[in-house]
């Protein structure tokens, strides 16, 4: 079941990384509902998360949380908001998302567009804070 996360896992195509370890990475999502916006997930091919076994599921849901917090110092926002939607690509995976107002979340809004130069500068801030 190889998707377009499998390519960035294995590195054929290009991403913003913000972490890695050796079960989980977490990048900027190409289309954000807003600045920051990240995707994180198992680097195990996995459609659906809740067929992740259980250590890998909290595994997952704690290499999100060092990341939400990280997001959250890094860029202005209320709070971090957390979706799993994967309707999208057939690969398990966590939207978080900077958040003001609670219409941020919504997936029919429409998606920034930033210049690479501007995916770099999030993608610097939050790998540092």
């Amino acid at each position: 079941m190889s998707s377009v996360f499998t390519k960035i896992i294995s590195r054929e195509i290009p991403a913003h990384i913000i972490a890695e370890d050796e079960q989980h990475i977490a990048f900027l999502d190409i289309s954000p509902l807003a600045k920051g916006h990240t995707l994180v997930i198992p680097k195990k091919e996995t459609d659906l998360i809740f067929d992740l076994d259980s250590e890998e599921f909290r595994n997952l849901w704690s290499f999100a949380q060092k990341i939400g917090k990280k997001i959250g110092k890094a860029i202005p926002c209320i709070r971090v908001g957390i979706a799993v939607v994967g309707l999208e690509v057939p690969h398990a995976h966590i939207h978080l998302v900077p958040l003001n107002t609670m219409g941020d979340l919504n997936f029919i809004n429409e998606r920034l567009k930033l210049s690479p130069e501007e995916f770099q500068e999030i993608q610097n801030a939050i790998i540092n804070a």
